[in-house]
């Protein structure tokens, strides 16, 4: 077991480099804030582990409002991203109240060797990086941390207080404000998840008249408010009869479900505790059980399937027995096919079921990839498997008898806008997903504003519709398309027409890979419990390490899930890069770190984080990896 901090000299934190500065006057240096207490948050607007840090980071910027500054780095992973007008639409979308670096280059990001998104890195008053880790879940630490820093360079005269540079921008209103969802409501209605008002909006048939909102458009979790709902979905007249309400809704932030009666306006939490679910299995009891960003709902096989896009699962919830459990997925995060239980996922953001309710069919953000689940058999909805091995084809999933395949998509850093046959195809970063008339599968294909096609008997994929801003959803309605253009703040409708070919191009993530030297390499993961806290060992190794590679045989040996915070890999002879899947979990509890003793009732913290690090080997490069769950 490691956690003895690792000791390594001082280091002066590096200049602040990008193309341009949001929320602030002008430009930003380090030398301007100099006497503050810097948090860099290196994050991507894809990415929903940046985006629960963002949530995680709002109580700490207003308890530090003086003494704190964040700075937000946009290092970019897919190629839309790196488009001004794409970040400026990201910071007002996801209330970005901090002054944030565009860095489309990852000129900063390979300043301060970042290899995970989210990174923070916190820097001293007098210039010095002091702290770096990786993943969420460090709200905590990060206060213990502060809390010191305070104390410390206040008490040495080296501490400014004052107020940030924070500068907010002109606030813009529309009818709606990034809509993610539309859905047809049994009288001809249609339901609008009106995403950046944190409202439903209920309009008339023609998709223009409004008829009435669920929601007062404040964020919060109460009967009136939601917090960034992303999905909705009608439930069956049968089953909504028996629950009291007809509309399941994915209420992202509040990690949440909500019921919402058409009847009556009601709105009730039907599943999920208001909290982030930070453990690696789940189920039981849906008010008991935490959820972990619920993205897209669906009916599916006689219940309502949760995209969980928090954990890289599916989730299935039983409104009448209300209770939910684990449908497929491990939590690791890829591409990987088979058995339910056994399966990968990567941000699944978009669900939809087939007319004869066979399928479903669904895509995953970060892999930019469109897949389905099938029933394979009987389904034994019996007590989970629970499992921490996340990547050993173990996984806490209750009721195994599902499939998962790949049409389209190639792995977690390949993206782009190709059509052809589906295993040449590329999407990027698409976030919604129907089904036509003739069976074919429609694909909102987010990150290139287009509307893509395609056609499972012939395993071709074309194009419909280009020059989309930002599509999110598509609804088949009769012989047109309706299109939820989400950064435009608009419905569009289309009508659906002949296919056509784009021959685009094919694209890596920019982000450079690391070069290690071939054969054996020392994987080390460092970890320093905050102030308070000690590694919680009364019942063995609190820590365990797991990992895989893409393609598999790019390991010889070091694979698998293992207590500890140190592997030795071995890389195969002959296959010159890969993909490494790391996994970390610690366990560290509130005690004294000095006596070890930990008192009988103490709040533990499990601090856990994920990374998918490409791989050059080069001969004479490095022979250890060394990365910060949370290094001091």
């Amino acid at each position: 077991m490691t956690s003895t901090p690792v000791r390594r000299p001082r280091v002066r934190a590096p200049q602040l480099v990008g193309r341009r500065w949001l929320n602030t006057e002008g430009n930003l240096s380090l030398a301007d804030l100099r006497g503050k207490i810097v948090l860099l948050d290196f994050w991507t607007s894809c990415c929903v582990n940046c985006l629960h840090v963002l949530d995680e980071l709002r109580p700490l910027e207003e308890k530090f409002a003086d003494v704190l500054v964040t700075v937000g780095v946009h290092s970019p992973k897919f190629a839309h991203e790196a488009e001004p007008a794409t970040l400026d639409a990201a910071v007002d979308r996801y209330a970005v109240h901090h002054p944030v670096l565009d860095d489309p280059q990852l000129t900063t990001w390979q300043a301060y060797a970042a290899r995970a998104w989210p990174t923070l890195v916190v820097v001293d008053p007098t210039g010095y990086v002091v702290a770096s880790m990786s993943g969420e879940g460090h709200a905590h630490g990060l206060d213990v941390l502060v809390s010191e820093l305070v104390a410390e360079h206040e008490a040495a005269g080296t501490l400014r207080r004052g107020d940030s540079p924070y500068v907010p921008p002109a606030p813009a209103g529309s009818a709606l404000r990034f809509p993610s969802r539309v859905v047809r409501l049994p009288d001809g209605g249609a339901l609008v998840v009106d995403t950046g008002h944190h409202q439903l909006v209920e309009l008339d048939a023609d998709l223009e008249t409004e008829r009435r909102r669920f929601g007062t458009g404040a964020r919060g979790f109460t009967p009136e408010t939601f917090a960034e709902p992303q999905g909705a979905v009608v439930l069956p007249p049968e089953v909504a009869d028996q629950v009291g309400y007809d509309v399941v809704v994915a209420d992202s932030v509040n990690h949440a479900l909500r019921g919402l009666s058409l009847s009556t306006g009601s709105v009730v939490t039907i599943a999920g505790t208001g909290s982030q679910l930070r453990r690696r299995e789940g189920g039981g009891p849906a008010l008991e059980q935490d959820l972990s960003t619920p993205w897209d709902v669906a009916w599916f096989d006689g219940q309502v399937v949760i995209a969980m896009a928090g954990v890289h699962q599916l989730w299935a919830f039983d409104p009448v027995e209300s209770v939910v459990r684990v449908l497929a997925g491990t939590t690791a995060e890829g591409i990987k096919d088979g058995p339910a239980e056994e399966a990968w996922f990567a941000q699944t953001s978009g669900l939809a079921v087939s007319p004869d309710g066979s399928t479903l069919w669904l895509v995953d953000a970060e892999t930019s990839a469109l897949r389905s689940l099938r029933r394979s058999g009987s389904v034994d909805r019996s007590v989970p498997v629970v499992s921490d091995d996340r990547m050993a084809n173990v996984a806490a999933v209750a009721g195994p008898g599902y499939v998962v395949e790949t049409h389209v998509g190639q792995g977690l850093f390949d993206f782009g806008f190709c059509d052809g046959p589906a295993a040449e195809a590329l999407l990027q970063h698409p976030l919604g997903v129907a089904v036509a008339a003739d069976g074919s599968i429609l694909v909102a294909d987010t990150y290139n504003g287009a509307l893509r096609r395609f056609d499972p008997a012939t395993g071709e994929v074309s194009t419909l519709v280009r020059d989309l801003v930002e599509p999110s959803d598509v609804l088949v309605d009769g012989d047109t398309l309706v299109v939820v253009e989400s950064s435009a703040h608009r419905l569009t409708r289309e009508l659906a027409p002949a296919s056509v070919r784009v021959d685009g191009s094919a694209h890596r993530v920019q982000r450079p890979p690391t070069d290690l030297a071939p054969g054996v390499v020392a994987l080390s993961v460092s970890f320093t419990p905050p102030t308070g806290q000690k590694l919680d060992d009364r019942w063995g190794d609190p820590t365990r390490l797991t990992v895989a590679s893409t393609p598999p045989e790019f390991l010889v040996s070091g694979a698998g899930s293992f207590e500890g915070l140190s592997r030795t890999l071995e890389f195969a002879p002959g296959v010159e890069n890969g993909v490494l899947h790391v996994s970390v979990q610690a366990a560290a509890c509130d005690g004294d770190p000095e006596t070890g003793e930990v008192p009988e009732f103490a709040a533990c913290h499990l601090y856990q984080q994920d990374w998918g690090i490409p791989v050059r080997l080069v001969e004479g490069a490095a022979s250890d990896l060394p990365l910060d769950l949370r290094g001091a």
